[in-house]
């Protein structure tokens, strides 16, 4: 789809679909809310505030910048007294009570972002403190407190751990971990789909092959967020057959169903009804990152580069959240963000919202890849700019594939 849009939104409008929040066009309607000091994007905060500003925050530190504080204040004030996050609240200096629409998705994403801008401790653990009270006896989470897990939501928690350095196998609810319901989220070898994930079974408990959900099943079985590397190549290119996969067989075997996904076309399709051929920019980009994390460079880097010559526009309406992708995709790869097909996603994510600072250390990088992508290696390393964070995903996420 061209926009990635919140849970909340695509449940709103009633559409079935696979993936994560993000934002809604710039190119749209004036926002019925207005978008307050420090937010990034101009579109309607209603159902993605949270998510697109840890994106974008997460994505700035990657750069190495230093987030304008107004942007990481706002985040903060997002957050409720027992440590959750809602997609947005209008009015943060009122209490959090039983109508506030908190979730798990905005939650852990905010961790993410905070736990890279360090500094925030207390806001961190007491997240990570909420999360741990919502999961769920089959080891995962839902969108919502209490719902029914799905690959998606549990994914972008695992994320929110690993950036605090905490061994994911370890989260247990009733001895069943975040890793034993990503298991359960499998598709057997032999069947359709085989080595993807499901989002969640149906409603006759048949586990269909999601592409969204399979990106961020492959990132959450690593124990990785949103911001991620190349790693080893896989043993084996297929899907391997195993009773009880272990998280890096998971992993593999999803690596597998997008290299074969992308293979033809380059990129994913759309699975909104009536989106005939149409890509689905943020859920291949965030395929992107998966891939690589997986070890199967070569083909993020061809994904990567349909991306450079046809994801452009989208970012344009999409706004932060759709550059944040681009720029994280760019990082799993080591590509340059300066030149995004002749565009720099620093400068126009940065120009979302407040300016950030570049790292005195990492200044004359950041503007070298600001300034046209002048030659040489962007990323910044040996600053701790994402320690602990570990990922990628856009894993984006969420509700958009509950009926």
């Amino acid at each position: 789809m061209n926009v990635r849009r919140s849970a909340a939104a695509l449940a709103a409008i009633g559409v079935l679909a696979a993936a994560a929040p993000a934002t809604a066009a710039d190119a749209s309607p004036s926002p019925k809310v207005a978008v307050p000091d420090g937010l990034y994007g101009k579109a309607d905060p209603t159902y993605d505030g949270v998510w697109r500003q840890s994106l974008t925050l997460l994505a700035q530190r990657t750069l190495g910048y230093r987030p304008a504080p107004k942007a990481v204040d706002w985040l903060t004030g997002q957050q409720c007294a027992n440590g959750s996050f809602a997609a947005f609240r209008a009015v943060p200096a009122k209490a959090c009570d039983d109508k506030t629409q908190v979730d798990t998705n905005s939650t852990a994403a905010a961790v993410q972002a905070l736990a890279a801008v360090g500094g925030h401790e207390r806001e961190v653990r007491d997240a990570l403190v909420w999360l741990t009270t919502v999961q769920n006896k089959d080891g995962g989470w839902g969108y919502t407190p209490g719902g029914p897990s799905d690959t998606n939501s549990t994914s972008v928690v695992i994320g929110a751990f690993a950036a605090d350095g905490q061994d994911v196998a370890k989260l247990h609810n009733r001895s069943r971990t975040p890793y034993d319901l990503l298991a359960t989220q499998a598709v057997p070898c032999d069947q359709d789909g085989g080595g993807a994930l499901a989002y969640q079974p149906d409603k006759k408990g048949k586990l269909l092959a999601n592409a969204d959900a399979t990106a961020a099943g492959l990132l959450g079985s690593l124990g990785k967020g949103f911001v991620a590397q190349a790693g080893k190549a896989p043993a084996k290119d297929g899907c391997v057959k195993a009773a009880h996969p272990t998280p890096a067989r998971l992993a593999d075997n999803a690596g597998a169903y997008l290299a074969s996904a992308v293979a033809r076309t380059g990129y994913l399709k759309s699975t909104l009804p009536g989106a005939k051929d149409q890509p689905d920019f943020g859920n291949t980009a965030d395929t992107v990152v998966a891939l690589a994390a997986d070890g199967r460079t070569d083909r993020a880097k061809k994904v990567y580069a349909w991306l450079e010559k046809n994801a452009t526009q989208w970012a344009v309406q999409s706004g932060p959240a759709a550059y944040a992708q681009l720029i994280l995709a760019a990082h799993a790869v080591g590509a340059q963000p300066g030149d995004f097909g002749g565009t720099s996603l620093v400068r126009s994510l940065n120009a979302q919202g407040p300016a950030p600072q570049a790292e005195k250390a990492a200044e004359k990088k950041a503007e070298a890849s600001d300034d046209d992508s002048n030659t040489g290696v962007w990323w910044i390393v040996g600053v701790g700019l994402v320690a602990g964070v570990g990922i990628g995903f856009l894993l984006s996420g969420r509700k958009k594939n509950r009926p």
